[in-house]
């Protein structure tokens, strides 16, 4: 490994002077069971992963019992990486950034509300809708497999994946019906980083009878009022958006050979194409979905309300609990470790799991490793950490977790709204 080529950014001895609070939105923490010694103490573990020098830039929002706890950012959306000739540019809690796989619980959602409408059922067989998914052999797949991460196609059916491909969205669609199963994986849970979610956007335009975005801006982002949620960045826009940069050492085996198995291509390869028109420009329903910190909170606080906020209803509380209903925890083969998916969204575990200790009942998603959005109804928070380094740095993962682990011991369980436990789905 060259450590010379250990890539960090150059962090400022005062960070205040790139730091940002908005002041306005953020509640008085006794008002939400909270003490201002642990708001302090989160925030500061979110500095402390900004002095790794692998987070360019950081937006962190929490809120509590539907109240803005935290929303603040540090760092630059570019112009901070040694070399760099563009003027650093300081980023704002408002600030979009690509959510990575976390895009996939949000565009998940677009299914579960087809399913509201009465236009599917997640056990109605993917095929029944799209028929030549059902070439060689995948006929029985469901949709609530499709969300489940069973469908068996958890990789694009291409030996050298060229981003180019990410535009043209007929070709993808008829590489995967086209396609059989891996062997192996057929019916085994095989975390599928990008490929379900093209299947679950040709589902929403094939039943919904609308383009994938209009359905994202007309069912959500409207109702919500998610003020920059898309699919990829317009051109005239993405000055504005945060620039992803790979960060701490290059990537080593046995590292290379697993991001390979799970992303297609190798990691930096990954990096330099999130920065591209290709993937600026493309609808990549399960990796290209930005958004602001709040944006994602918001989403994530309906779901913690049974489906409503700010007065206005998004879904249907039954809707939310079919979204959230738990799977087995199994080892996923893509990922190689124990995971519990429900359709559509990673959850917790006790005596302790993503979203800290204790966290059973909570259901969010991870996008590249350290974009950690969650909601935790024990707790009554919801959680957006977004973030522009990619790294498998070992520090970045470590203190992503003190992240949690702060935000978790913070926010103390409250009496529970539902006591009854969902029941289990998957095989």
């Amino acid at each position: 490994m060259n450590l010379l080529d250990d890539r960090r950014v150059n962090v400022p001895q005062d960070l205040a002077a790139i730091s940002r609070i908005d002041h306005a939105a953020e509640t008085d923490p006794q008002d939400v069971g909270v003490e201002a010694a642990d708001v302090a103490r989160i925030w500061r573990s979110v500095e402390d992963f900004y002095r790794t020098g692998l987070q360019p830039a950081i937006t962190l929002v929490v809120r509590r019992h539907g109240r803005v706890l935290i929303k603040r950012s540090i760092g630059h959306v570019h112009g901070a990486m040694p070399g760099e000739e563009i003027a650093p540019e300081v980023m704002t809690p408002d600030t979009p950034s690509c959510l990575f796989s976390a895009s996939k619980a949000i565009s998940s959602l677009l299914i579960h509300k087809l399913a509201e409408d009465g236009k599917l059922s997640l056990n109605d067989r993917v095929a029944d809708y799209l028929p030549r998914f059902a070439k060689n052999g995948k006929g029985s797949v469901t949709i609530l497999d499709l969300l489940s991460h069973r469908a068996g196609i958890p990789q694009l059916p291409v030996t050298h994946p060229d981003p180019v491909l990410l535009k043209h969205w007929d070709a993808v669609i008829d590489l995967l019906c086209s396609c059989p199963p891996m062997p192996g994986k057929f019916k085994h849970q095989a975390y599928h980083a990008l490929t379900g979610g093209f299947i679950v956007g040709e589902l929403v335009r094939q039943v919904g009878k609308i383009e994938l975005p209009d359905a994202l801006d007309q069912w959500l982002a409207k109702p919500l009022g998610l003020q920059h949620t898309r699919y990829g960045f317009e051109p005239a826009q993405r000055a504005q958006g945060a620039h992803n940069y790979r960060t701490g050492p290059k990537a080593f085996w046995p590292i290379t050979a697993v991001s390979k198995q799970i992303l297609g291509v190798d990691f930096e390869t990954v990096v330099a194409a999130s920065n591209t028109d290709e993937f600026l420009s493309a609808i990549v329903p399960a990796g290209n979905m930005y958004a602001t910190a709040d944006d994602a909170c918001r989403v994530l606080q309906m779901m913690l309300n049974g489906g409503e906020l700010d007065g206005v209803r998004v879904l249907k509380p039954q809707t939310i609990a079919a979204a959230t209903r738990p799977g087995r925890l199994v080892m996923d083969r893509m990922l190689h470790i124990p995971m519990r998916f429900s359709p559509g969204f990673m959850l917790g575990e006790n005596p302790v799991g993503l979203w800290g200790a204790h966290s059973k009942g909570a259901f969010g998603h991870i996008g590249f490793l350290t974009v950690l959005c969650w909601a935790d109804p024990s707790r009554d928070i919801s959680v957006a950490l977004l973030n522009n380094g990619k790294t498998f740095a070992p520090a970045g993962l470590l203190h992503a977790a003190r992240i949690v682990a702060t935000i978790t011991r913070a926010c103390r369980p409250v009496p529970t709204r539902h006591k009854q436990q969902p029941r289990q789905i998957g095989r």
